[in-house]
């Protein structure tokens, strides 16, 4: 199994196609990543506390849906290098 160590700072370089299982038990195909110049500006409300991260989750940047998603790091069961050009700004 790969570690949030391993696989988030190929994210924050690359856009990866990543092959998970949903808790439902269907497999989704997600394009994603966590390149600074490709995720949306966020605000944060200084007055909103703070999520606890979770360890075994990882959250990321849907490339295709726009939006921030997550998976769970023990539900991949592949990842590759996605096409970065298809989704550069």
């Amino acid at each position: 199994m790969i570690t949030k160590d391993e696989i988030k700072p190929i994210l924050k370089e690359k856009v990866l196609t990543v092959l998970f299982k949903k808790k439902d038990g269907t497999r989704r195909e997600m394009i994603c990543t966590l390149k600074n110049d490709l995720l949306p500006i966020v605000e944060q409300d200084p007055n909103k506390p703070k999520k606890a991260e979770n360890p075994d989750v990882l959250p990321v940047w849907d490339l295709e849906n726009k939006a921030f998603r997550s998976f769970r790091l023990d539900s991949i069961i592949s990842y590759s290098l996605a096409d970065e050009a298809a989704y550069e700004l």
